[in-house]
């Protein structure tokens, strides 16, 4: 996304990124970037928290209107879990505790995407 952005910029066409991987979206140099402390996929916000996922676009309209240097970031208030400070140590983990499960889970979702590709030839052919 933020090549596009850079592309976008250098045609005209003013934006601002919201996004979680800090590191690699100011490497890439977008001109306006709101940084939200979540996890990778999460840039909005939490599923289904649409007062947080509303004022989160809410604080990348005033960033877009207020960044006055090029590269400006700016970091969101929100937190992912405010009960849970942790989280980021456990998010997405793979260990013993868990990896049979996560095997099976994604064998699984596996053999569901080959079902639906062999029923998705069988319509079109």
């Amino acid at each position: 996304m933020s090549l596009v952005a850079r592309e976008l910029e250098a045609g005209g066409i003013p934006t601002v990124v919201v996004g979680s991987a800090r590191d690699i979206v100011e490497e890439c140099g977008v001109p306006r970037f709101l940084f939200n402390d979540f996890p990778l996929g999460n840039p909005c916000g939490v599923p289904y928290d649409t007062a947080m996922q509303q004022a989160i676009v809410g604080h990348a309209l005033d960033l877009f209107e207020s960044a006055r240097l090029p590269r400006t970031t700016v970091q969101s208030p929100f937190l992912w879990n405010p009960a849970d400070e942790d989280w980021k140590q456990r998010y997405a983990r793979v260990d013993d505790s868990n990896r049979a499960a996560l095997r099976r889970q994604g064998e699984a979702r596996q053999a569901a995407q080959q079902r639906a590709a062999g029923e998705g030839r069988k319509r079109s052919g």
